[in-house]
């Protein structure tokens, strides 16, 4: 009996009781992949609500009482055949999951406007920034219509806000991404003339339609079969190489439009990057435009100037707020609407059309869009893949900066339904996390997906109102927009290199730098294509090495240390080596396991050569040390099988000691332990040890 009268059985069948309320001060009940908090889903010892103290005494007996008698009450109308409704516990069970999948399920309800300020001066802000990179992403790295850019940066932020579980993320078009599909699009129309319609531009739309939908379905595949790992898998040195290629690329393809050097462009076709540098040290100085190149420079060195100002006095709000890349367009575009700048040759944006189709929303997969399915696979999924990293580094940094988790998993769910909606808008560009304007949503005060909501509304809104406005838009200046983004992609490339070279980390030096020049002189897929193989191919090799050590006995004590860490531990039995294997077994890993054995048998833990003559003897005596072993898959039994069997025929002794039961079972299975004898499994090194003494004694 407990200080309230009830017993202790009474509070062992008490059911859960119903989770907290969402806090909107904190958002700690926020879903999450791995929060304990209410309505995330998860329950855990330390979920608030579920622990049940002495002092709660009345609260815990009405409790159990009510959940007791629904218990008894739902068994008695089950046998009765009746219908009744589940325990309060499993409905809310249900809905915790729906809360877990759908995360806006959870916030939205138990929204503060007392956050809506921060939300909504973040996304005031960011939308300032992201109309005109979406205007220029769109028509100068994707060769679309402007309108595309800025539907791709609505759509997919309206979706990711409503199912992803960042609450930070800013989900639209990136420079590298679009720089992509604007390759894949030139690439097919540039492969055969003959087949092409007429209106090029209905062409690319198709293409960039079928992209989308592609990249769509594929992180959505990702994200529901948990491939959420993906990340880990690709080294931050690889990523490296691909950025800095794709910013030095995307500069030399934006300083054409900035010298005014288009229609030359269309003349002599430069295709590779190579080309196009050539392109402009020949043309630069003696057939640049003027006015379009002191506009274009000038658009850029303001950028800059502001953009320091900010970081200088970056304490001060007011002035780290300034939004410079929609200053720097509005005043643009009224100069060369009053200066008449186009009738001297400058470049404008023009009249867009809000349909970018043939019609408004159309499915993605048409016979049209089909044609071209295989043709951008590959780049579908290249762009799945990047778009992916960077989103997931974005997002992770946000929650480690405002405490609260994030699932991958989850994350490539709401990606790529974001894109999938999107692809129903002809035309649309892959949409993915942006690490810069992800971290400026948080520095201005965004603490939920509201402030991504009231981003996509206010892109909409320019989407339909503000277009006509921007008709006198000098191209030139969008191209200085996007080359503002280029030093943001190239700025942490000091960095990253210095501490590689400090670290001596050349494999991975070399990495970064093959999947530069690759990108540089080949093109970006086949850059970041061949570095992937390469990384993974690296992860391969080094997992495939099991990790296996020599122990030795410390001196006066029945203990096994490695030998290579420990140098008080010594081998004191001649012929006889204990190896400890200090990983899982699985195919990948014991294929090597013989190699590795004959290598330490050999050569012990000293660095060698191949063809370096042994330093000591083989083994008559081979005792495995197995406590790490946790499991061992059929694969890795039939090779270790095979292993034992060949030191046996040679009249090695062998022994296995600290064999947990699950690989016991395995072995049994497979016939090691009878191959072996049951005298051969010992419960430590010890007793192995007085095993192969007196078998010394009875020779």
């Amino acid at each position: 009996m407990d200080s309230s009268g009830h017993s202790k059985d009474d509070s062992d069948k008490t059911l859960r009781p119903p989770q907290l309320p969402y806090n909107v001060a904190t958002l700690s009940g926020y879903a999450s992949v791995s929060s304990s908090l209410p309505g995330s889903g998860a329950v855990t010892p330390r979920t608030p609500g579920m622990y049940v103290g002495p002092e709660a005494g009345e609260t815990t007996a009405l409790l159990g009482a009510r959940t007791i008698g629904d218990a008894e009450a739902a068994g008695q109308a089950r046998r009765e055949g009746s219908d009744v409704h589940p325990p309060l516990w499993r409905r809310q069970s249900k809905w915790a999951k729906v809360r877990y999948y759908i995360p806006s399920t959870a916030w939205i309800p138990q929204y503060s406007f007392s956050l809506f300020a921060g939300d909504f001066l973040a996304g005031l802000t960011v939308a300032s920034m992201l109309i005109p990179q979406s205007i220029s992403y769109a028509s100068s790295l994707a060769k679309l219509n402007p309108i595309t850019g800025l539907f791709s940066a609505a759509i997919p932020g309206i979706v990711y806000a409503l199912l992803g579980t960042s609450r930070q993320l800013n989900v639209a078009p990136e420079a590298a991404l679009s720089l992509l599909v604007g390759q894949a699009i030139d690439e097919i129309l540039h492969a055969d003339p003959h087949t092409h319609p007429i209106d090029p531009n209905a062409l690319s739309i198709t293409i960039s339609t079928i992209i989308t939908f592609q990249v769509g379905l594929i992180s959505f595949l990702l994200g529901l079969f948990r491939l959420g790992f993906l990340d880990v898998v690709l080294s931050r040195a690889l990523l490296r190489g691909f950025v800095t290629a794709v910013a030095v690329v995307i500069m030399i393809e934006q300083l054409i439009p900035m010298f005014g050097l288009t229609q030359l462009e269309h003349v002599l076709q430069p295709k590779s990057t190579l080309e196009k540098l050539l392109f402009l040290i020949e043309n630069a100085f003696t057939h640049a435009h003027r006015l379009t190149t002191i506009i274009s420079f000038g658009a850029l060195a303001v950028l800059v100037l502001v953009r320091t100002f900010k970081q200088a006095f970056k304490k001060y709000w007011f002035i780290y707020r300034i939004p410079e890349v929609f200053i720097v367009v509005v005043v643009s575009t009224l100069l060369c609407s009053e200066l008449d700048w186009d009738d001297d040759g400058v470049e404008i944006l023009g009249a867009v059309p809000i349909s970018s189709g043939s019609s408004f929303v159309s499915f993605p997969l048409t016979k049209a869009t089909l044609k071209y399915l295989r043709r951008t696979t590959s780049t579908a999924v290249l762009i799945s893949v990047v778009g992916f990293l960077d989103s997931i580094v974005a997002a992770k940094q946000n929650a480690g900066r405002f405490g609260y988790s994030i699932s991958p998993n989850r994350e490539l769910v709401a990606l790529g339904a974001g894109n999938i909606v999107g692809s129903f808008v002809p035309g649309t560009l892959p949409a993915y996390g942006s690490i810069t304007r992800s971290k400026l949503n948080g520095d201005l005060g965004g603490r939920t997906q509201m402030a991504s909501l009231v981003t996509s509304t206010l892109v909409l809104l320019a989407t339909f109102f503000l277009l006509p406005y921007l008709y006198y838009l000098p191209k030139c200046v969008l191209a200085s927009i996007i080359c503002l983004i280029v030093f943001s992609l190239l700025g942490e490339l000091p960095h990253d290199a210095k501490f590689y070279l400090k670290m001596r980390a050349w494999i991975d030096l070399l990495l970064m730098s093959l999947t530069f020049f690759l990108t540089i002189i080949w093109n970006v897929e086949i850059g970041i294509a061949v570095s992937v193989v390469i990384s993974l191919l690296l992860v391969v090799h080094r997992s495939s090495r099991p990790r296996m050590t020599i122990l030795g006995r410390i001196p006066g004590t029945d203990r096994w240390k490695p030998i290579d860490e420990n140098p008080d531990a010594e081998e004191d039995a001649s012929g006889v080596l204990i190896v400890r294997i200090r990983e899982n077994l699985d195919f990948a890993n014991t294929a090597q396991l013989k190699e590795r054995l004959r290598r330490l048998e050999l050569y012990g833990h000293d660095k060698h050569h191949p063809a370096d003559e042994p330093h000591r003897h083989a083994a008559n005596v081979l005792v495995f040390h197995l406590a790490d072993v946790e499991t061992i898959d059929a694969s890795a039994v039939q090779i270790f099988y095979e292993l034992v069997e060949t030191y046996k025929n040679r009249g090695v002794g062998l022994y296995i000691t600290h064999l947990r039961p699950a690989p016991r079972a395995q072995f049994a299975a497979a016939g090691v332990v009878r191959l072996l004898g049951d005298e051969a499994f010992c419960r430590d090194v010890a007793s192995a040890m007085a095993e192969v003494e007196h078998a010394g004694r009875e020779q």
